[in-house]
């Protein structure tokens, strides 16, 4: 169970249509879980304050005290039974970090964005009680104890290719982004596009397919993430990117996404309330280093489900769902789309 103390000051868009949810916004906001977990976010947004311009910077320190561990590596085994009194942690471990973020977008022509950003992160892990796959890993030098803890160094540069009718809750849309990023010791490399389209009034499909690569000594805070123009997600595993499996379920230095949604309106009043059945098919898969990041018929997992998507006038959407993989299922909650 979480508790959130949430606090948010934007400037509206006003009647003109557009996509972005608003001009600007500053939020702050501090939540805790009953299990050790907590977040305190300050974040700021000017998607449309400048003409041409989009502006983001983001503060927060974060604990997640249950965070999903199950070694590095696309092949890594799941045993539930494995979960026992004397070591209830078996497959978990405590990540806190904090963050500062910065984003600068400039549009150069049409939908085209040139975008420059830089990140400092530092990450530590804790084992928790008990015997665990992590503290395995840490003990053999699997995971390398001089990034635990571990100090990034960020800078990225990239460009995206932005054509959605509402940033929120997109019905027709092409969204593309090509990403490098240079860190502490490693460099990745990001591409990924989202097609939406509405074929009648109470139809709308979507497809995702996204793929990261890392080279040099990425450390595994680095490769539990995947990058994007917006903020970074946990990949491969959960919400973000593979709904049916534990967040972070699959770690590694390369990674391929790929997904396909058919959202139906039940309720269908644009920009008022719109109440949407969601089918999707996930799929993803880690890559060793060295590997290509290739789609391969062999070593994907996959999952699918449905949801229940709620938007509210122009800038509110919550979603609730179940997803199903091949290790059980999942209840699935956000306040964005998957993607």
């Amino acid at each position: 169970m979480w508790g959130a103390i949430h606090f948010s000051e934007y400037s509206p868009i006003g009647y003109l249509e557009r996509p972005e949810p608003n001009r600007a916004a500053a939020t702050l906001e501090v939540s805790a879980s009953t299990q050790g977990s907590y977040l305190i976010l300050a974040d700021a947004q000017a998607p449309a304050w400048w003409e041409g311009w989009r502006a983001a910077l983001t503060f927060s320190a974060a604990r997640s005290n249950r965070l999903g561990y199950y070694g590095l590596g696309n092949a890594t085994v799941y045993f539930a039974d494995s979960v026992t009194a004397a070591r209830p942690y078996f497959y978990k471990v405590s990540r806190t970090s904090q963050t500062a973020r910065t984003t600068v977008q400039r549009r150069l022509v049409g939908p085209l964005r040139l975008l420059v950003g830089a990140e400092f992160q530092r990450t530590d892990f804790r084992e928790l009680p008990g015997e665990s796959i992590f503290g395995r890993d840490h003990a053999t030098g699997v995971v390398d104890s001089s990034t635990v803890p571990f100090t990034d160094k960020v800078v990225r540069a990239g460009v995206v290719v932005d054509l959605r009718d509402n940033e929120i809750d997109p019905h027709r849309a092409v969204f593309a982004e090509a990403l490098y990023a240079r860190g502490t010791g490693y460099r990745r490399t990001t591409a990924a596009a989202r097609l939406y389209v509405h074929p009648t009034e109470r139809l709308i499909l979507g497809a995702r397919l996204a793929g990261e690569r890392m080279s040099g000594a990425p450390p595994v805070a680095a490769q539990m993430v995947m990058e994007s123009s917006e903020q970074p997600y946990i990949a491969v595993g959960g919400y973000r990117s593979l709904r049916g499996y534990y967040d972070a379920r699959f770690t590694g230095p390369g990674k391929l996404l790929a997904g396909v949604e058919v959202r139906y309106a039940l309720v269908w009043a644009p920009s008022v309330l719109e109440l949407k059945l969601v089918g999707f098919y996930d799929a993803g898969r880690v890559f060793d280093a060295g590997q290509p990041v290739k789609i391969a018929g062999t070593g994907v997992h996959k999952a699918g489900g449905i949801e229940l998507a709620v938007r509210l006038l122009r800038n509110s959407l919550i979603v609730v769902g179940w997803g199903k993989g091949s290790e059980g299922s999942q209840l699935l909650f956000g306040s964005t789309w998957s993607y």
